[in-house]
C-alpha cells in the first residue's frame, strides 16, 4: 500500500492509504504503485486519480519516495467530475 496525501493551499483533498495513484506528470501521464522508483515531477492540468476517486488540478508537484506521495496542488474546482 500507499501512503498518499494530496494537498492544496485551502484544504487536504485526500489523506490516507491506496493501491494505486495516477498522475498527469510534465512528461505524461504515469502511474505509482508500491515499491516504485523515487520521482519528483512538475503536474499539469488533470486529474491525479487515487484508487479511482479523481481529484482535478490545475497544476502541481508530487514527490515519491519510499511508498509515499505527496502532492501540492492547486485544485480546479470547476472541473470535478
Amino acid at each position: 500500500m500507499l501512503e498518499v496525501a494530496v494537498l492544496s493551499p485551502e484544504a487536504l483533498l485526500f489523506n490516507g492509504r491506496a493501491r494505486h495513484v495516477i498522475l498527469p506528470g510534465e512528461q505524461g501521464v504515469f502511474e505509482v504503485w508500491p515499491f516504485h522508483r523515487p520521482v519528483v515531477s512538475r503536474l499539469l492540468p488533470g486529474f491525479i486519480v487515487v484508487d479511482g476517486q479523481p481529484f482535478p488540478i490545475r497544476r502541481g508537484v508530487v514527490k515519491v519516495e519510499h511508498d509515499t506521495v505527496t502532492a501540492i496542488v492547486e485544485a480546479d474546482p470547476d472541473h470535478a467530475p
